[in-house]
């Protein structure tokens, strides 16, 4: 086993050449801003250059917070404006690259994954969970903008419309058990359990031979994924609506409560977002 950094904030496992692992490490929180996406992008290129490998877990070097969501102090809005090796803006871009990636990835959760952290395991083939450790959500409209990463697109293929329209619309958490009712997450399991099963799930994997793996990756997605248009027009909506001035009153309004910062907002965002705008009414 070797380890090393794609970023300072995506270290990389070699468990085998076949089986990696990538550890999401962005203190206090894992909020996703431009340094995970950088080293999401050179994941990418070093799976793209690495005929064995055959599969990659991502989790969280913090069990309380996997990815928290997309870092809103606006220091990250440059990576909207470039372009990935796919000619696409560079979230879409990661997002699309790892979904076609003959590699398969398994999202491994541990803590809160809300926003683009959700969006993110959506892009992933697999999502396994803690049961008592884990929060999801779509906040992005109590927050006053729209998923743009995706989750308008994707949720509703794995949980239907009625569902991905209470998650999406209601903007509240979810827990585990929740999420894998719903269609949101493959399986969640016993804290104590999860780490075994993945791991024994990736080896497994890991053992077998590439091509049947991409073709039959390849065979399912054609019939399992939005067209990138798609993914482009929320992509577009969201960036529109940061530009709205309810949203800005929002996002001030959740900075004001402390976003981004460790305490109570981060911890129960989605208790917050109905009560938002009182303290200033």
């Amino acid at each position: 086993m070797t380890e090393s950094a794609a970023t300072a904030t995506v270290r990389i496992i070699e468990e085998t050449p076949a089986y990696w692992r990538a550890v999401f490490d962005n203190p206090p929180l894992n909020v996703v801003d431009r340094t995970v996406f950088e080293g999401l992008q050179d994941l990418l290129a070093r799976m793209d250059a690495s005929p064995d490998l055959r599969v990659v877990v991502f989790e969280s070097a913090n069990p309380d917070f996997y990815l928290a969501h997309f870092d809103m102090s606006g220091r990250s809005g440059s990576i909207a404006k470039t372009a990935g090796p796919s000619g696409l803006t560079t979230p879409t871009d990661t997002f699309v690259r790892l979904t076609k990636s003959p590699v398969v990835s398994i999202a491994k959760i541990r803590g809160r994954v809300r926003g683009v952290g959700s969006e993110f395991i959506l892009a992933c083939d697999m999502r396994f969970a803690s049961l008592e450790n884990t929060v999801l959500g779509q906040p992005e409209v109590g927050a006053g903008v729209i998923p743009g990463g995706g989750g308008t697109e994707r949720l509703p293929l794995l949980t239907g419309r009625g569902r991905a329209l209470e998650i999406i619309l209601g903007a509240d958490d979810f827990d585990g058990g929740t999420a894998e009712r719903y269609g949101w997450i493959n399986r969640s399991l016993p804290d104590s359990e999860l780490d075994g099963f993945v791991d024994t799930l990736a080896r497994r994997i890991a053992s077998f031979d590439r091509r049947p793996i991409e073709t039959a990756k390849n065979l399912v997605n054609q019939i399992s994924l939005p067209p990138v248009d798609r993914l482009l027009d929320g992509r577009n909506a969201f960036a529109a609506a940061l530009a709205w001035p309810e949203t800005q009153q929002r996002v001030a309004a959740l900075f004001k409560r402390g976003m981004q910062q460790e305490g109570d907002l981060e911890n129960r965002f989605g208790a917050h977002l109905a009560t938002l705008l009182d303290d200033q009414a």
